[in-house]
């Protein structure tokens, strides 16, 4: 989502600005080209020199040194970049930047830009100053330009020992808000109920059984939901990808068995637009859980154990969907793939069905990159090659939605 855009980070003197380079650094990784502004006081948490290397830029620190590229740099900075984050923005920058006033690198920058083009504003300071009234009416004046998201600062540990609101979010929170504001909201006012991660069914109170799904696909598509302005309600089993939220887009609701997650989707469906099931949900549970650990007696040879069917979450959302609810399901299948899907998507009511094979390499479980084919009921087929499962995710979309 990054690749070949143009991304300015402005850094502001918190003692968050240390963080910066594993910020440019993963930018610059995700196929970025960055360049820096920052005001003189920032340079007293991180130097010029480590922000020159990372981003392998000259920084605009001073608005009159006389080896700027330009003599307007704080102007063509804007022009230049596609999007602007100014992280960490401090106390003092939020309220000049409300003021409207323009009197260092940074600020003359963020001045010319904020008319034009999207910035994310990633506040970090004591609480206390978080908390403060000038702060949050500068924060509230900021929030209420078209052209800006805020990232509301994160709880902890803050750099005067006590615990609070006021830490600048993950790098990974910062990245997701740039992509966030640089993505054209085409399911804006939408709500998307998205499944995700394997479910676990128990059958004592130390084992379970279930599948090898991380959920990345899932949450994949939840983001990418998100960037697209849709309102998500991310229903999720056993899931180790991580989940970003940098503004609050994504509503999880965590439900590890089959039951569950049916119980909490039934519940959400008549409230969305759109369903996105991708969670690998066990078709068969322990008819009964033990409430001790079974353990093996002497001379014991097996173990007896009982599985009845789960209930069908794709069938029962199909039955009651509305001629304005569009229903798309997933079909990892190990032979017979397209007839199978196909068969799949008739029997459950489903307007798509995203198909892939544990017979392709790169596909499926736990990897990084998916290869699928989406079949709509219309009788329209994509296939998309081996790519990573993030751009699966925007194709899907694109394919479906667009």
């Amino acid at each position: 989502m990054l690749q070949g855009k143009h991304i300015l980070v402005g850094i502001s003197g918190g003692i968050a600005a240390y963080k910066i380079p594993e910020l440019i650094r993963s930018l610059v990784k995700a196929g970025a080209e960055v360049r820096v502004a920052t005001t003189q006081n920032a340079l007293q948490f991180v130097t010029e020199l480590t922000l020159q290397t990372v981003s392998g830029c000259r920084v605009y620190s001073d608005v009159f040194a006389a080896i700027n590229e330009h003599s307007t740099e704080h102007i063509s900075l804007p022009e230049w970049c596609d999007a602007m984050i100014v992280a960490p923005a401090t106390a003092n920058v939020l309220a000049k930047m409300a003021a409207g006033i323009a009197d260092d690198a940074l600020t003359t920058t963020i001045c010319s830009c904020t008319a034009r083009k999207p910035i994310v504003v990633a506040p970090a300071m004591n609480d206390k100053m978080w908390e403060s009234p000038a702060t949050q009416q500068a924060i509230e004046t900021i929030r209420g330009w078209k052209n800006v998201t805020v990232v509301e600062p994160a709880e902890g540990m803050l750099a005067c020992g006590v615990v609070g609101k006021g830490r600048m979010p993950q790098i990974e929170e910062l990245q997701e808000a740039l992509e966030y504001a640089l993505t054209p909201k085409t399911m804006a006012g939408k709500r998307v109920l998205i499944t995700a991660g394997g479910t676990q069914e128990q059958i004592d109170p130390v084992r379970f059984i279930s599948n090898y799904s991380t959920g990345k696909m899932g949450i994949a598509l939840a983001h990418s939901c998100a960037r697209r302005g849709a309102d998500v309600t991310l229903v999720c089993g056993s899931v180790t990808a991580p989940l970003y939220n940098p503004l609050g887009k994504i509503q999880r609701v965590d439900a590890l068995c089959a039951q569950a997650m049916y119980e909490a989707c039934i519940q959400a469906w008549p409230q969305q637009d759109i369903a996105i099931l991708c969670a690998a949900v066990a078709d068969f549970a322990p008819e009964t859980t033990a409430e001790n650990k079974i353990k093996k007696a002497p001379g014991q040879t097996g173990l007896d154990l009982h599985l009845t069917t789960t209930p069908d979450i794709a069938r029962a959302l199909g039955e009651s969907k509305r001629n304005n609810q569009t229903l798309v399901g997933f079909a990892l299948e190990t032979e017979h793939e397209k007839e199978n899907a196909l068969h799949k998507m008739e029997r459950k009511n489903l307007d798509a069905i995203v198909l892939n094979s544990l017979r392709d390499k790169g596909a499926g479980f736990g990897a990084d990159t998916n290869i699928v084919t989406i079949l709509q009921a219309d009788g329209t087929v994509t296939a998309l090659p081996l790519q990573s499962k993030a751009l699966i995710s925007e194709e899907i979309l694109t394919s479906l939605f667009s």
